[in-house]
C-alpha cells in the first residue's frame, strides 16, 4: 500500500485540484482501505481497488459539500503540481491544470486514469464503474477538449 501512495496522491490532486484536499482524500482512502481490508479479494489488483475507494470517497465528499451549500475552490488554487521544475514548466503545468479543471468530472477522471496514471481502458472503466466504450468516449472527448484549450502548448 505504501508504494501506491505517490500514485494515489497524484490521482487525488487531479480530482480535488487542491493539494490540501488531495492529502485529506488520500488519508481517507488509506483509512477506508485499512478498515475494509477484508473486502479486498486476494489476487485482484490492490491499486484498482484503492483508486475505486478514492473515487467513491471523492463523489461522497462532493455531494456532501454541495448539500452544505459550499462551493469548490477556485480553479487557480493548488496549481503548484510539479513545482520543482523551471518557471516555464510550472507555467505550462499551470495551464494544463486549469484546462483539466475545466473538463467535466467524468472526462477528467478518464484522462487522469488512462493518460496520467497509465491504467488500461478496462481497468479505468472498472474503477469508474462504466462500460469500456463509455470510458473510451469520455477519454476521447476529454483529450480533444484539452487539445482545443491548450492548442500548440500541449
Amino acid at each position: 500500500m505504501l508504494a501506491l501512495l505517490p500514485r494515489l496522491r497524484r490521482f487525488a490532486t487531479g480530482l480535488a485540484r487542491d493539494t490540501a484536499r488531495a492529502d485529506d482524500l488520500c488519508q481517507m482512502t488509506v483509512e477506508r482501505a485499512l478498515r475494509s481490508r477484508q473486502q479486498w479479494q486476494e489476487g485482484s489488483r490492490l491499486d484498482s481497488w484503492m483508486y475505486r475507494i478514492m473515487r467513491n470517497l471523492w463523489i461522497d465528499e462532493a455531494r456532501a459539500e454541495t448539500r452544505r451549500g459550499q462551493t469548490f475552490l477556485d480553479e487557480d488554487a493548488g496549481v503548484a503540481v510539479g513545482a520543482d521544475g523551471g518557471q516555464e514548466a510550472r507555467a505550462q503545468l499551470s495551464d494544463v491544470d486549469r484546462a483539466m479543471a475545466r473538463l467535466p468530472e467524468e472526462q477528467r477522471e478518464a484522462v487522469l486514469l488512462v493518460m496520467v496514471e497509465g491504467r488500461s481502458y478496462k481497468e479505468a472503466a472498472e474503477i469508474v464503474g462504466c462500460p469500456v466504450g463509455t470510458l473510451n468516449s469520455r477519454l476521447v472527448r476529454g483529450r480533444d477538449a484539452l487539445l482545443a484549450m491548450l492548442g500548440d502548448d500541449l
